[in-house]
């Protein structure tokens, strides 16, 4: 059975002191789930964070991470340094970093090499902007994503990638894909995998719904059975509204 994944994406919210907090309440409430549950603080909160779940079942994960083991990268944060404060998970290709931080496919594969070479677990985003959802190029454009990416891996290199479709106009607008949508081009991206390295690796692979899933769609949408989980935005930033989500992956 594939794993399930709640994944709390903070992006550029919480202090110190708000992270220690959340991070309190979410250990206190956390339920008993077969779903794994992540937290990705910002880069500065990431070893605070580690230091706070020590000996929980939490998982901590930067948001990005660079391709150079080290250099002149201003403002940049190698996959060593991550190790170094004990983290080893980290998020790739999040449409915000594609759209206000230029990352392009091939700068993507080779971040994603990097992360493979240092034993790192990675969420990779993909996913459609409005424009290419109303003109019917959803399926093509997270195809290409994918395949651009990904395509190059061995095959014993997919244990170690999650992907998370996100619906670009679905982040942070409100809006949300039904389960309908979620399910459809869920199914696609497992089809999409399985064509080029078989059903076992696609039966296996985690594929995370992100865009706008909440407390109250979150039940709906994790139904599907190719949805294994969230990539969850603002309301992973509540803490009861993050419990009600892990709550709802069973």
């Amino acid at each position: 059975m594939r794993k399930k994944v709640i994944a709390g994406n903070w992006k550029m919210n919480n202090d110190a002191t708000q992270s220690a907090q959340l991070i309190a309440a979410l250990l206190e409430k956390l339920p008993q789930t077969q779903a794994e549950v992540v937290i990705a603080p910002s880069f500065v909160n990431l070893a605070l964070a580690v230091e706070k779940t020590k000996g929980s079942p939490m998982i901590v994960a930067a948001q990005n991470m660079h391709f150079a083991e080290k250099g002149a990268f201003t403002g940049e944060v190698s996959a060593s340094m991550l190790e170094a404060i004990g983290v080893k998970t980290t998020i790739l290709g999040h449409s915000e970093r594609r759209e206000y931080f230029n990352e392009t496919d091939e700068s993507l594969a080779k971040k994603v090499d990097t992360a493979l070479a240092h034993g790192f677990r990675i969420i990779f985003c993909i996913g459609e902007k409005l424009a290419e959802r109303k003109a019917a190029k959803h399926f093509e454009v997270v195809k290409s994503q994918i395949q651009n990416a990904l395509f190059h891996l061995p095959q014993e290199a997919w244990k170690h990638i999650v992907l998370a479709y996100e619906p670009v106009w679905a982040i942070g607008t409100g809006e949300t894909a039904t389960p309908e949508q979620a399910q459809e081009i869920h199914a696609f991206i497992r089809k999409t995998v399985a064509d080029k390295y078989g059903k076992t690796v696609a039966d296996d692979l985690t594929i995370l719904y992100g865009g706008s899933c909440n407390a109250k769609n979150a039940a709906a949408l994790f139904a599907n059975p190719d949805v294994d989980g969230g990539l969850i935005g603002g309301a992973a930033l509540v803490a009861d509204d993050f419990i009600t989500i892990i709550k709802a992956i069973g």
